[in-house]
């Protein structure tokens, strides 16, 4: 019931996409500045999600070679909800994730992604990192040899990836 309850806002998401598809690079990457402007005019995250996810979306496409499903779009509506959405092993977490991490981050606070280890922190956030770095936003990975100095820079970003130690 609550899974179907997301359809309309996947189709919304889905009838985007060929106008995001049209958009140069440049244009796409705009795209950030257009939301961080929306946000302070007044709009809130629910209000720009569906053009944020299509933007996401034509992101992964573009420079990872991975389109995100409309389950995925789903797993990241739930996230951006802030509620838990249980994904099998392959279904796509990772790239589920960017969805809800770059809507938050458009916030301008900053969005930490929890992971299980080091290992997983570092590989997530370079694998993702054209999605993000190409709508001009910044990542970085906490790792546990990192020097204080290095770790304030890495709080810096946009997007964050650590373990909850971290």
């Amino acid at each position: 019931r609550k899974i179907k309850q997301l359809y309309p806002l996947v189709e919304k998401i889905n009838s985007l996409e060929q106008s995001i598809l049209e958009l140069s690079n440049a244009e796409l990457s705009l795209k950030t500045n257009y939301f961080k402007e929306k946000l302070k005019n007044g709009s809130t995250l629910e209000d720009i999600l569906p053009e944020a996810f299509a933007v996401v979306r034509e992101s992964g496409r573009r420079f990872l070679g991975q389109r995100h499903y409309d389950v995925q779009l789903m797993g990241g509506i739930i996230l951006s909800q802030g509620k838990i959405a249980e994904m099998k092993t392959g279904e796509g977490k990772t790239l589920t994730a960017t969805l809800a991490l770059y809507l938050n981050a458009l916030l301008g606070k900053g969005v930490h992604l929890v992971t299980a280890n080091d290992y997983l922190a570092k590989r997530d956030s370079q694998w993702m990192s054209p999605i993000y770095t190409n709508l001009g936003m910044t990542i970085s990975a906490l790792q546990n040899e990192m020097y204080d100095s290095e770790k304030k820079r890495a709080y810096q970003c946009d997007i964050l990836h650590g373990t909850s130690s971290e």
